[in-house]
């Protein structure tokens, strides 16, 4: 790492939570957010990761939110959990079935893929989980919930779709402005893991939208609506029931729903969203 970058690095952990966050506002969506009197979605989000819910913590565990979800919606709606071991020894991977997922419970992105466990080792995966646990995910974007969660790593079963893909992410934007009429708009993410990822985003009725969020960019042309969408609609109503806004991020593999997490700042409050006046749309229904 040259000096300029050590300096960079250095001053961001110097930084007041509220004035990287700014920063960062600035450089990806284009502007200083308002704090004060947030009107964007994004600003919003900031100003969650800020001041958040007390409930946000418990809730962003990968581990304790599925107590949350099985009193909500079933236990059927949860991906089989293989393991969650006080440590991760030789012996906890010689259990392991021969493909499965690992992931920690305290953030996003620490997710691996295993099709066929004799193609890595325990070193590998152990490796790779020493590093996440020493991650405080909260330094990454200040989003401040994050910070409290006891740190574990846990095993779940692979889910795979046709072709021996891995699923779609569906990520349901469920805004309770009305509650007697939530708001929904669905980001579909597809080939997340193919090296290729798209982002399509639905309303409730799943018309694609001409809406681009992030950097992903879209599929050629739309995905036929699920089967199921009206089940997927009621499990993100449901789990989203309690908040006024969330994000519930689901699987659908063979019209079986499997619930993945539930999201309440997407993006740090860092996401563009294309075009603009989508971003003051959607802030005005939190």
């Amino acid at each position: 790492m040259t000096a300029r970058k050590l300096l960079i690095h250095g001053l961001k952990y110097c930084l007041p939570d509220k004035v990287l966050l700014s920063l960062y506002h600035r450089r990806r969506i284009g502007r200083f957010p308002n704090l004060r009197n947030p009107a964007t979605f994004n600003e919003k989000v900031l100003q969650r990761c800020l001041a958040p819910d007390p409930r946000y913590t418990d809730l962003s565990d990968k581990l304790k939110v599925r107590a949350y979800v099985a009193g909500k919606i079933g236990e059927k709606y949860l991906i089989p959990l293989i393991a969650a071991p006080s440590s991760f020894t030789p012996r906890e991977f010689d259990a392991l079935p021969s493909s499965f997922v690992m992931k920690a419970n305290h953030g996003c992105g620490f997710v691996k893929i295993v099709r066929d466990k004799r193609e890595t080792s325990f070193e590998a995966l152990d490796a790779l989980a020493q590093r996440w646990l020493s991650t405080n995910f909260f330094t990454v974007a200040r989003e401040r919930h994050y910070q409290p969660i006891e740190r574990h790593i846990l095993f779940e079963k692979l889910l795979l779709g046709p072709e021996k893909k891995v699923p779609p992410d569906i990520k349901i934007h469920v805004f309770n402005r009305d509650a007697a009429n939530p708001q929904i708009f669905i980001l579909v993410i597809s080939d997340r893991f193919e090296g290729h990822p798209r982002g399509d985003i639905y309303d409730a009725q799943w018309n694609r939208l001409d809406i681009k969020m992030g950097h992903y960019g879209r599929s050629e042309k739309p995905a036929p609506p699920p089967e199921n969408l009206d089940e997927l609609l009621w499990v993100a109503r449901t789990l989203a029931s309690d908040f006024d806004f969330v994000r519930v991020d689901l699987y659908n593999v063979d019209n079986t729903i499997y619930f993945g997490e539930l999201t309440f700042t997407p993006g740090a409050g860092l996401f563009p969203l294309t075009p603009d006046s989508v971003d003051y749309e959607w802030g005005s229904l939190m």
